[in-house]
């Protein structure tokens, strides 16, 4: 029997994952990810881990096919990553330092949320398609676009990164990354809860959500279920905005799923129907018959995904 790794790397914990090269995860773990002194433990300690989990279950290193690893930063085709918001790397050659970590096992790497769209569209709400968005509406909105069954990576590593093409020209706050309007600024948990706050500023209509300590994506949703008014007016804006930027890019790439992962897909179903209308309105019509659906991995897409792209190496 031969084995992968697949990696997924966050700002808190790296994440890792035991497979069969079947595809059978085995055994998945996590380890603290050290972001002081520029990151420099991070893939120091991946590869101890690695070595410890080897021992313990007696594998040898030339049965392992490769590693795949999953990081939160655009990624190039040779492994490359130039700056990372929170893993304290700048420009880094992940791929060739790990492979020398490891003595020479095969290392894989792309960007994480590409990395989570792999795995849906191997194990998850994508299984049986080769053409597929993925979008995560996480406290940003990461997405993966995948064509005949590869991701689209692009020449600087930044292949769909769905959350920051702009949807609002007249936006006049920032965005994270540092432009104005961005998808990312009314789709994510975050830009729901912004949504829902402007709102509520606007006149006096009861909601339950004006009872709410704190609101999140998880109590706009809740109310939506609950039949308040003034939610469900958010999350049809919520969804007017995302199914609109979906339809747009189903036109460049014509997927045959649209996957909706990260927290806020916790809301279930609910979510799809706001989404899905506008899409419907808006998508041309070769593109209407692309279908939704909530992703199916949870935390484990990522490690499934990185694995995955050390298998389709080996095929």
């Amino acid at each position: 029997m031969k084995y992968c790794f697949g990696i997924d790397i966050g700002g808190t914990t790296v994440k890792m994952g035991l497979f069969q090269e079947d595809g059978k995860l085995l055994e998945k773990w996590e380890i603290k990810t050290k972001t002081e002194n520029e990151g420099e433990a991070i893939l120091p300690d991946i590869t101890q881990s690695l070595n410890i989990k080897m021992e313990e279950r007696e594998i040898d290193r030339e049965d392992i096919l490769g590693i795949g690893v999953g990081i939160p930063a655009p990624v190039t085709e040779d492994g490359v990553v130039e700056n990372t918001a929170n893993l304290g790397w700048g420009y880094k050659e992940v791929k060739r330092e790990l492979q020398e970590l490891t003595g020479g096992i095969n290392v894989e790497v792309c960007n994480d949320a590409n990395a989570a769209a792999l795995g849906e569209m191997w194990l998850g709400g994508g299984k049986g398609s080769r053409n597929m968005i993925m979008v995560t509406l996480g406290t940003g909105v990461g997405g993966g676009i995948i064509v005949n069954g590869q991701c689209v990576v692009g020449s600087h590593g930044a292949g769909g990164e769905i959350g920051h093409i702009c949807v609002n020209y007249q936006e006049t706050e920032p965005c994270g990354c540092g432009n104005k309007g961005c998808l990312e600024q009314y789709t994510s948990a975050t830009g729901i809860v912004r949504l829902a706050k402007r709102r509520l500023e606007q006149d006096e209509a009861p909601s339950r959500l004006r009872r709410s300590r704190q609101i999140s994506a998880k109590t706009v949703f809740d109310a939506v279920k609950a039949d308040d008014i003034l939610a469900i007016e958010v999350a049809t804006e919520f969804g007017k905005i995302l199914g609109s930027a979906l339809a747009n890019l189903a036109a460049a790439c014509d997927p045959e799923v649209i996957v909706i992962g990260g927290g806020v897909s916790r809301a279930g179903e609910v979510l799809l129907g706001y989404i899905e209308k506008p899409f419907q309105q808006r998508a041309f019509f070769a593109n209407k018959k692309t279908r939704f659906c909530l992703a199916e991995l949870g935390n484990d897409a990522g490690i499934c995904g990185a694995a995955k792209l050390v298998l389709d190496v080996e095929k």
